[in-house]
């Protein structure tokens, strides 16, 4: 996380208006048509308020009266993740754990200058809180959901959205429902090197607030040196609080990255599905549902084989709290070797449109697993995939593609293909399947 301030770019920012327009990158968002919307705010020169400008984008299932919760999906620190949030909203694994508990799905995109003190949004007592709420609001005017303002988060974030996310946690506990933290968490003590950088306190409302930590072996786990060295002390440091004041909380350590995402969204999707479960009301309005605790799993740090609560012999307030076995056993396979496996097809492709020799389609992502790539059969034989090669730098290939924050890569993939070999004159009959990341097909 670079937290460096450099007083300069930030008065020339602060002062000049022109500045406060978007600029590229942050000028190049996917359109927001509905069912997607969006505001943006100018940055603030007021004592307190959001220093930088922001933009939150959010997609509402179409299946929905009124919305039960928003999932938020918040990126890190520095001009290419900002950038990467614009299309978080987009993202059609994370809409598909979204549609399954009528929640809508909301990402920010500060527009944060690179070099600039990322606390002064990811910290939410410096402004993004206020702003975060204000774009609830009028996002839910907007849609037509005005619930949006009032109904529980879910919140992931990714490093200093971890830190956003967290602290977001602990300001407004009755308000969430679960919070997973990637690669960043809030500070809990007082840094003398970093005195801008407040701690927290930790109210007793948060203690049921189930959490799960989440970050890669070599931000300091096996790699004690590097950027991101500091990632599991600080990890450690939290879960040490909050697990001794009796917190749900965990951590789950990929095997294999650094900072980058890479698997964690198997696991991530899987946990607040389970959690959102368990703890969205039925009726909009009422209270969050207290976590279950009675099926919890403990396992000790740096392990890899949970038991069941009644059976661990360790100190428990010093243990990763699971809260089920399936979930137990998902959280076991992600710290072996984050292959989460998935024995269920990928919903099946709708409204296939054929004009000419243009086909389109619509299809969910596997909840389970996502999107890999669609098969095109033309008379019941295979002439393509969409797209040819999926492609992922940082974990299983995905139909639309992986940027660094957990997100999707622009342009936005489309489901969209030409038949360049179909035979003039001739009537041809098309299927559309779609294929999960583990290889499963759809009907």
């Amino acid at each position: 996380m670079n937290t460096r301030l450099f007083p300069t770019i930030l008065a020339i920012f602060l002062l000049t208006p022109a500045l406060r327009a978007q600029q590229p990158p942050y000028d190049q968002a996917p359109a927001a048509e509905p069912p997607y919307y969006r505001v943006r705010y100018d940055a603030s020169t007021k004592p307190g308020e959001l220093i930088y400008p922001v933009q939150y984008t959010v997609w509402i299932p179409s299946n929905v009266d009124t919305l039960r919760g928003v999932i938020v999906h918040q990126h890190g620190c520095g001009e290419g993740s900002c950038k990467s949030g614009q299309t978080g909203a987009f993202d059609l694994h994370w809409q598909a754990l979204a549609k399954k508990h009528g929640c809508a799905l909301l990402s920010p995109s500060y527009e944060q200058p690179q070099e600039a003190d990322c606390q002064m949004w990811c910290d939410p007592r410096n402004g993004s809180d206020a702003a975060f709420q204000r774009a609830l609001a009028e996002l839910g005017t907007q849609c037509g959901h005005p619930e949006l303002a009032t109904v529980p988060w879910a919140l992931w974030g990714h490093s200093g959205g971890g830190h956003w996310c967290g602290g977001m946690t602990l300001l407004h506990p009755d308000r969430v429902a679960a919070t997973l933290l990637r690669s960043g968490v809030p500070l809990m003590t007082a840094n003398p090197d970093r005195p801008t950088i407040k701690p927290y306190s930790v109210p007793d409302a948060a203690i049921s607030v189930p959490i799960m930590c989440n970050l890669g072996t070599k931000e300091g786990v096996t790699v004690k040196e590097g950027r991101f060295a500091g990632a599991w002390p600080a990890n450690e440091a939290f879960f040490t609080v909050m697990r001794g004041k009796g917190a749900l909380i965990g951590i789950a350590v990929d095997p294999f990255t650094a900072h980058e995402c890479g698997n964690q969204r198997y696991f991530s999707i899987a946990w607040l599905d389970h959690c959102l479960g368990a703890r969205l009301p039925e009726k909009a309005g009422d209270p969050l549902k207290p976590m279950p605790t009675d099926g919890a799993w403990l396992a000790a740090l740096l392990t890899t084989e949970p038991k069941p609560a009644a059976q661990f012999d360790g100190d428990p307030k010093k243990a990763i709290w699971l809260p089920s076995e399936a979930i137990a056993k998902q959280w076991s396979q992600y710290v072996t070797d984050t292959a989460i496996g998935d024995t269920t097809p990928p919903p099946a492709p709708v409204n296939l449109q054929v004009k000419g020799n243009e086909l389109t389609w619509e299809a969910d992502a596997d909840l389970e697993s996502g999107l890999a790539q669609f098969i095109i059969e033309r008379d019941g034989k295979a002439i393509a995939s969409v797209p040819e090669e999926p492609k992922n730098p940082f974990g299983r290939p995905l139909f639309q593609g992986l940027q660094y924050s957990d997100t999707p890569v622009v342009p936005l993939a489309t489901m969209h293909y030409t038949d360049t070999t179909a035979e003039a004159g001739k009537t041809h009959q098309y299927r559309v399947i779609a294929v999960n990341t583990v290889g499963l097909k759809s009907e």
